[in-house]
Protein backbone atom coordinates (compact mmCIF):
# COMPACT_ATOMS: atom_id res chain seq x y z
CA UNK A 1 0.00 0.00 0.00
CA UNK A 2 1.26 3.42 -0.64
CA UNK A 3 1.97 5.95 2.20
CA UNK A 4 -0.18 8.89 2.03
CA UNK A 5 0.89 11.71 4.57
CA UNK A 6 -2.24 12.52 6.74
CA UNK A 7 -2.75 16.11 8.91
CA UNK A 8 -3.79 14.95 12.68
CA UNK A 9 -7.41 14.83 12.11
CA UNK A 10 -7.01 11.80 9.81
CA UNK A 11 -7.59 13.96 6.66
CA UNK A 12 -5.12 13.63 3.47
CA UNK A 13 -2.61 16.25 3.30
CA UNK A 14 -2.82 16.20 -0.84
CA UNK A 15 0.92 16.12 -0.90
CA UNK A 16 2.65 13.03 -3.03
CA UNK A 17 4.35 10.59 -1.35
CA UNK A 18 8.10 10.81 -1.51
CA UNK A 19 11.43 9.90 0.52
CA UNK A 20 12.55 10.69 3.72
CA UNK A 21 15.85 12.31 4.07
CA UNK A 22 17.43 11.35 7.40
CA UNK A 23 20.22 12.58 10.06
CA UNK A 24 22.62 10.34 12.18
CA UNK A 25 23.81 11.17 15.67
CA UNK A 26 22.04 14.42 15.76
CA UNK A 27 22.07 13.87 19.48
CA UNK A 28 25.18 14.25 21.43
CA UNK A 29 23.47 11.87 24.04
CA UNK A 30 22.63 8.92 21.63
CA UNK A 31 26.10 9.02 19.61
CA UNK A 32 27.56 8.37 23.23
CA UNK A 33 24.94 5.63 23.89
CA UNK A 34 26.29 3.35 20.45
CA UNK A 35 29.79 4.57 21.33
CA UNK A 36 30.16 6.75 18.43
CA UNK A 37 31.99 10.16 18.05
CA UNK A 38 30.23 13.27 17.93
CA UNK A 39 30.31 14.35 14.15
CA UNK A 40 31.43 17.67 12.89
CA UNK A 41 28.88 17.67 9.98
CA UNK A 42 25.21 16.28 9.62
CA UNK A 43 25.41 12.14 8.29
CA UNK A 44 23.13 11.84 5.80
CA UNK A 45 20.85 8.85 4.54
CA UNK A 46 17.76 8.41 2.58
CA UNK A 47 15.14 6.61 3.35
CA UNK A 48 12.68 5.64 -0.61
CA UNK A 49 9.29 6.16 -0.10
CA UNK A 50 8.58 2.55 0.16
CA UNK A 51 9.99 2.63 3.93
CA UNK A 52 6.83 5.29 4.73
CA UNK A 53 4.05 3.67 6.64
CA UNK A 54 1.76 4.72 8.81
CA UNK A 55 2.72 4.69 12.04
CA UNK A 56 -0.94 3.84 13.40
CA UNK A 57 -0.18 0.15 11.46
CA UNK A 58 1.32 -2.47 13.11
CA UNK A 59 5.39 -2.38 12.75
CA UNK A 60 6.24 -5.29 10.76
CA UNK A 61 9.92 -6.41 12.17
CA UNK A 62 11.86 -8.08 9.26
CA UNK A 63 12.49 -11.61 10.78
CA UNK A 64 16.22 -13.48 10.86
CA UNK A 65 18.19 -10.31 10.74
CA UNK A 66 19.02 -9.53 14.29
CA UNK A 67 17.88 -7.08 16.76
CA UNK A 68 15.44 -3.92 15.26
CA UNK A 69 15.72 -0.97 17.07
CA UNK A 70 13.46 2.09 17.59
CA UNK A 71 14.58 5.46 16.65
CA UNK A 72 11.78 7.43 17.82
CA UNK A 73 12.30 11.17 15.67
CA UNK A 74 10.27 14.90 15.26
CA UNK A 75 9.27 14.54 11.69
CA UNK A 76 9.04 17.27 9.18
CA UNK A 77 6.87 17.56 5.99
CA UNK A 78 8.14 19.48 3.25
CA UNK A 79 5.67 21.44 1.25
CA UNK A 80 7.23 23.78 -1.20
CA UNK A 81 10.65 22.68 -3.39
CA UNK A 82 13.84 23.34 -1.10
CA UNK A 83 17.21 23.46 -2.59
CA UNK A 84 20.43 25.31 -1.94
CA UNK A 85 17.75 27.63 0.84
CA UNK A 86 18.79 29.93 3.70
CA UNK A 87 17.17 28.55 7.32
CA UNK A 88 14.98 31.63 7.13
CA UNK A 89 13.75 30.05 3.58
CA UNK A 90 13.70 26.67 4.80
CA UNK A 91 10.58 27.87 7.99
CA UNK A 92 8.32 29.03 5.22
CA UNK A 93 8.34 25.54 3.27
CA UNK A 94 7.38 23.45 5.79
CA UNK A 95 4.49 21.65 5.67
CA UNK A 96 4.19 19.89 8.99
CA UNK A 97 5.49 18.91 11.98
CA UNK A 98 4.74 15.01 13.39
CA UNK A 99 6.92 12.11 14.91
CA UNK A 100 8.09 8.78 13.34
CA UNK A 101 10.23 5.85 14.11
CA UNK A 102 13.64 5.67 12.03
CA UNK A 103 13.77 1.56 12.68
CA UNK A 104 17.11 0.28 12.55
CA UNK A 105 18.23 -3.34 12.14
CA UNK A 106 21.23 -2.69 14.28
CA UNK A 107 23.30 -6.20 14.04
CA UNK A 108 22.95 -6.14 10.48
CA UNK A 109 24.03 -2.45 11.03
CA UNK A 110 26.95 -3.44 12.78
CA UNK A 111 28.69 -5.94 10.92
CA UNK A 112 28.01 -3.96 7.51
CA UNK A 113 29.69 -1.54 9.04
CA UNK A 114 32.69 -3.67 10.45
CA UNK A 115 33.15 -4.57 6.78
CA UNK A 116 33.05 -1.01 5.63
CA UNK A 117 30.09 -1.68 3.38
CA UNK A 118 27.11 0.53 3.03
CA UNK A 119 24.21 0.06 5.65
CA UNK A 120 20.93 1.12 3.74
CA UNK A 121 19.36 -2.38 3.91
CA UNK A 122 19.86 -1.86 7.56
CA UNK A 123 17.81 1.89 7.62
CA UNK A 124 15.78 1.45 4.53
CA UNK A 125 13.95 -1.52 4.33
CA UNK A 126 10.19 -1.67 3.62
CA UNK A 127 7.90 -0.25 6.17
CA UNK A 128 11.33 0.99 8.16
CA UNK A 129 9.73 4.73 8.51
CA UNK A 130 6.54 4.36 10.15
CA UNK A 131 4.91 8.29 10.77
CA UNK A 132 2.26 9.90 12.42
CA UNK A 133 -0.24 12.46 11.13
CA UNK A 134 1.17 16.29 11.51
CA UNK A 135 0.52 18.86 12.46
CA UNK A 136 0.22 21.87 10.22
CA UNK A 137 3.20 24.31 9.90
CA UNK A 138 1.11 27.42 10.64
CA UNK A 139 -0.29 25.61 13.98
CA UNK A 140 3.45 25.61 15.34
CA UNK A 141 4.01 29.57 17.10
CA UNK A 142 7.18 27.95 18.00
CA UNK A 143 8.79 25.22 16.54
CA UNK A 144 11.64 26.01 18.69
CA UNK A 145 9.83 24.18 21.68
CA UNK A 146 8.99 20.71 20.16
CA UNK A 147 9.91 17.70 21.51
CA UNK A 148 9.30 13.82 21.16
CA UNK A 149 8.46 11.32 23.28
CA UNK A 150 8.25 7.93 23.00
CA UNK A 151 6.84 5.18 25.66
CA UNK A 152 7.01 1.36 25.23
CA UNK A 153 4.59 -0.71 26.93
CA UNK A 154 3.99 2.48 28.99
CA UNK A 155 7.46 3.17 30.42
CA UNK A 156 8.98 6.00 29.26
CA UNK A 157 12.27 4.93 26.37
CA UNK A 158 12.94 8.43 25.05
CA UNK A 159 12.85 12.00 25.21
CA UNK A 160 14.17 14.69 23.44
CA UNK A 161 13.66 18.09 22.26
CA UNK A 162 15.11 20.36 19.24
CA UNK A 163 16.98 22.48 21.52
CA UNK A 164 19.47 19.25 22.26
CA UNK A 165 20.28 18.86 18.82
CA UNK A 166 23.71 19.51 17.43
CA UNK A 167 21.71 20.72 14.03
CA UNK A 168 18.82 22.61 14.63
CA UNK A 169 15.59 21.74 12.23
CA UNK A 170 16.25 24.51 9.88
CA UNK A 171 19.71 24.43 9.73
CA UNK A 172 20.08 20.82 9.23
CA UNK A 173 17.17 20.95 6.55
CA UNK A 174 19.35 23.80 4.48
CA UNK A 175 22.38 21.76 4.39
CA UNK A 176 20.11 18.80 3.24
CA UNK A 177 19.19 21.06 0.56
CA UNK A 178 23.00 21.45 -0.91
CA UNK A 179 22.91 17.96 -1.24
CA UNK A 180 19.61 16.49 -2.14
CA UNK A 181 16.32 18.48 -3.42
CA UNK A 182 13.91 18.09 -0.82
CA UNK A 183 10.24 17.92 -2.98
CA UNK A 184 6.81 18.21 -1.82
CA UNK A 185 5.83 15.34 0.36
CA UNK A 186 9.31 14.54 1.56
CA UNK A 187 9.64 13.84 4.71
CA UNK A 188 12.78 14.85 6.75
CA UNK A 189 13.89 12.77 9.45
CA UNK A 190 15.58 14.90 12.47
CA UNK A 191 17.59 12.00 14.36
CA UNK A 192 16.82 10.62 17.81
CA UNK A 193 17.82 11.27 21.24
CA UNK A 194 19.60 8.39 24.01
CA UNK A 195 17.49 5.94 24.67
CA UNK A 196 17.46 3.46 21.69
CA UNK A 197 16.59 -0.08 22.16
CA UNK A 198 15.35 -3.40 20.53
CA UNK A 199 12.03 -3.81 19.73
CA UNK A 200 10.17 -6.98 21.01
CA UNK A 201 7.00 -8.77 19.28
CA UNK A 202 3.61 -7.67 20.97
CA UNK A 203 5.52 -4.12 22.20
CA UNK A 204 3.35 -1.28 22.46
CA UNK A 205 4.24 2.14 21.27
CA UNK A 206 3.12 5.40 22.26
CA UNK A 207 4.83 8.03 20.35
CA UNK A 208 4.60 12.29 21.16
CA UNK A 209 4.80 15.38 19.47
CA UNK A 210 4.83 17.62 22.42
CA UNK A 211 4.74 21.70 21.99
CA UNK A 212 3.67 23.97 25.02
CA UNK A 213 1.77 21.44 26.81
CA UNK A 214 -0.36 20.32 23.74
CA UNK A 215 0.36 16.49 22.18
CA UNK A 216 0.16 14.78 18.68
CA UNK A 217 0.35 11.27 19.73
CA UNK A 218 0.12 7.74 17.76
CA UNK A 219 0.04 4.08 19.11
CA UNK A 220 1.55 1.40 17.09
CA UNK A 221 2.01 -2.51 18.26
CA UNK A 222 4.78 -4.70 16.85
CA UNK A 223 4.53 -7.86 15.04
CA UNK A 224 6.90 -10.90 14.46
Amino acid sequence: MTYVSCWRDGSETGLPSGKAVCVGRNYAEHAKELNNPIPSSPILFIKPKTALVNLEQAIVIPDGYGACHHEAEIAVLISQRIKNNTPQEVQKKIGGYGVGLDLTLRDLQSELKEKGHPWEVAKSFDGACPLSGFVKGSDIESPESLGVILQVNDIEKQKGNVTQMLYPVNDLIAYMSRFFTLEPGDIVMTGTPAGVAALNNGDRLRLRLCHQGSAVFAVSTVVA
